[in-house]
């Protein structure tokens, strides 16, 4: 999942870019170079990788056997720890020397980036996904196979959903169960559960709330989580409890054609915003081109949302093992609304989608 030969691709992409070494403290960054999932915590942790040279990671020496414990002690690398009474920032500095440009993990805290632009005073800072987000978007056909098992999870709490979900609960009481079903398919974490119920669906990102859901109402349901190997699930149905308003149910019909046309559209060398533009132009063709008002997806892997994203402006073509969303939503403020979300991967005949639930609606 974390292979070592990622660390050398990563100083080769450093060294081509022009940055003379990438800082990554605790977040996303750090754990897809080294697999280390560190605590973020005042006291630093970094993996200092250099253009040219030896990668080292800076731990906090209360810190040290749980990093020594992480698949990062397979990398070879030098763990400097340090003591309380000791300046880190100050080692990270001593140990580059003179340098020109550096690049700051996406998620470094403020504190950590601003203490480094004091030790570093010379160096220009830029955000270590210049380098890394090639790299990131390229999925390896482990990443490809853990999303799916991501897919396949969340696939299997989304079968449940209509267990949970009938008049007279509340979002919340609905969201607790699923969250206990997010955790009982494998899932490390619980990273988010929308039940939006009602008025509250025209809201693509309600969380829950203490609304009693209504028959005859239809009900958004957006969930993730992330694996313990660190990649992400995310998926949308929308669901009635009972039948819904006539007018839903026809524009429910235009989001499912426009979320087939998008995934349809998927492969290599198609640009990002031609995915978009293939959900927008059925849903705008039917009159709710101004109820539509996010981007169609975005990537994922050891985070929920990452590059690529699909949206209007972004010609990047695609590639095999690009991993994105496609997310259409219409959206009828003060009325209702609803949303369809895979996971989609570009491979190299078109695209496969890593979730299966069935995608017309789902009356409970």
């Amino acid at each position: 999942m974390y292979p070592v030969s990622r660390l050398a691709a990563v100083q080769e992409a450093t060294a081509k870019a022009g940055v003379d070494a990438l800082l990554l403290t605790p977040g996303p960054d750090l754990r897809y170079v080294s697999g280390y999932e560190a605590k973020p915590l005042e006291r630093l942790t970094c993996l200092v990788v250099p253009a040219s040279g030896d990668a080292y990671m800076m731990v906090p020496r209360l810190e040290l056997p749980a990093a020594e414990a992480s698949p990062a002690s397979r990398l070879g690398l030098e763990f400097v720890a340090w003591d309380e009474t000791d300046d880190p920032y100050a080692v990270v500095a001593a140990r580059l020397g003179k340098v020109g440009k550096v690049g700051l993990a996406d998620r470094m805290w403020a504190m950590s980036s601003l203490r480094f632009r004091e030790v570093l005073p010379e160096a220009e800072q830029v955000l270590a996904g210049t380098v890394l987000r090639e790299l990131r978007m390229r999925k390896s056909a482990v990443e490809v196979a853990a999303l799916r098992g991501a897919g396949e999870a969340i696939d299997a709490v989304h079968r449940r959903v209509p267990e949970f979900l009938r008049a007279g609960r509340t979002e919340r009481e609905v969201g607790r169960d699923i969250a206990e079903a997010i955790l009982a398919t494998g899932h490390a974490t619980v990273d988010f559960v929308i039940v939006a119920s009602g008025p509250n669906s025209a809201s693509p990102h309600h969380d829950v709330s203490d609304r009693v859901i209504q028959a005859g109402e239809p009900v958004v349901v957006d969930i993730g989580g992330q694996l313990h190997n660190g990649y992400c699930s995310d998926s949308t149905r929308t669901y009635s409890v009972g039948e819904p308003p006539a007018d839903f149910a026809e524009y429910y019909e235009v989001l499912r054609r426009a979320q087939d046309a998008a995934c349809a559209a998927v492969r290599p060398g198609v640009s990002c915003e031609s995915i978009d533009a293939a959900a927008r132009d059925i849903i705008a063709e039917a009159g709710y081109g101004d109820h539509f008002i996010h981007r169609t997806g975005h990537g994922i892997g050891i985070e929920t949302h990452e590059e690529p994203y699909i949206v209007s402006g972004n010609g990047a073509p695609l590639e095999p093992g690009f991993a994105f969303s496609v997310e259409p939503g219409i959206y009828l403020p003060g009325r209702h609304g609803a949303r369809i979300e895979d996971i989609v991967v570009c491979t190299d005949g078109g695209a496969e989608r890593l979730n299966n639930t069935p995608r017309d609606l789902v009356i409970v």
